[in-house]
């Protein structure tokens, strides 16, 4: 099978080089900007979107981007240098890069981008893997939360890294700090340089705890059942308008902050490539009243959820952690929803973990 993969290294530039970085990333972002502008103004105008080719002849040197990154589309553009840990880029010439790994397969294309004062170059490719069948015999279900990041169907689970709400306090100060300066000042300059460096902190760790639990999932589980959360409506403001106010703002803005502190988007793209290149399958299940629906009885109210984690069924009285109960409900909802293009699934298995070579016999 066909795999892209990327591969990102830190560049390292020198002082000349960065300024051409800095510059052709700023030049990005006016091109995408005028470009955006062009399509939303021709739109209103009630004509077809503008493809590239018609855009090309607007923006005759454009390549598209947003924020400090551009790329480069065309793979004959680029030359790789492993062996002296170089690449070189056009415009921008030869620029050394921490070389930490082999680079797999054809280039494909290249991204350049920059996070605080450091410049990466991500490096995708496509080569030709055998499909391999995974090592993994088990299957298991995830429910995700706030005060427990992961609750597994066998009724272990992951504490949240909270990344950003460890270095909320440290970032809040700085970002005052860089309030009382004037702007563009080389006191403002410092200031948004430890803003800056927050951020990244924040990125690196939330990064790292996503990396190591999906790792750790894909080696250990062929089938992973998770909930198909619309992580963007979950996290959407409600505070409204001055004529609507909403209600709760408060208490709902804390959550949104927390709901994207956990990262769960990319926990799922994460796991899912992750799964494919171990042999296994992700599958995401709708979330309707998992936390609320008795897994012996199946009895569904939303008194069974007493508090935030106790779980009592009002109709036979089973008691659980209401994270795992969301668990299990998640790993008995896949495999009902299996069951619809495979007989051999369609029984409900109990017990924990789930031997994936029984369901075929």
């Amino acid at each position: 099978m066909q795999r892209l993969q990327a591969f990102k290294y830190e560049l390292m530039p020198n002082g000349e080089t960065q300024s051409h970085l800095r510059r052709y990333a700023g030049s990005g972002r006016f091109v995408y900007n005028r470009a955006l502008a062009l399509q939303q103004a021709n739109h209103e105008a009630g004509e077809k979107f503008i493809g590239y080719v018609a855009m090309a002849k607007h923006l005759t040197a454009w390549r598209k981007g947003s924020g400090d990154s551009f790329r480069y589309p065309d793979p004959k553009q680029i030359k790789l240098d492993p062996g002296n840990s170089r690449i070189f880029l056009p415009k921008l010439g030869w620029i050394r890069y921490r070389n930490s790994r082999d680079v797999l397969g054809e280039l494909r294309n290249v991204t350049v981008s920059s996070k605080g004062s450091q410049w990466f170059v991500s490096i995708q490719t496509q080569r030709e893997v055998e499909k391999i069948a995974s090592q993994a015999t088990t299957a298991i279900g995830i429910d995700l939360g706030i005060a427990r990041f992961a609750t597994f169907s066998d009724g272990t689970y992951l504490e949240p890294s909270n990344s950003f709400k460890t270095k909320a306090a440290k970032l809040a100060k700085y970002q005052r700090r860089m309030a009382h300066k004037q702007k563009f000042s080389n006191n403002w300059k410092k200031a948004q340089a430890n803003v800056q460096k927050i951020h990244t902190q924040i990125a690196n760790a939330r990064r790292d705890f996503l990396h190591k639990a999906t790792t750790t999932l894909s080696q250990n589980h062929a089938l992973v059942f998770i909930e198909d959360l619309q992580v963007g409506n979950m996290s959407k403001s409600v505070a409204g308008t001055a004529e609507n106010p909403g209600k709760n703002v408060a208490q709902k803005s804390g959550l949104n902050k927390a709901i994207l502190d956990q990262g769960w988007g990319e926990f799922r793209r994460q796991l899912d490539y992750k799964l494919v290149w171990k042999g296994g399958m992700l599958f995401a299940v709708p979330p309707h009243y998992t936390s609320q629906e008795c897994p012996e009885c199946h009895h569904v109210a939303a008194d069974n959820r007493q508090t935030q984690a106790r779980f009592v069924c009002v109709q036979c009285h089973y008691e659980n952690h209401a994270d795992h109960v969301g668990a299990i409900n998640v790993l008995e909802r896949g495999y009902r929803l299996l069951a619809c293009g495979d007989a051999a699934l369609s029984r409900s298995v109990k017990q924990e973990p789930t031997e994936v070579s029984q369901l075929s016999s």
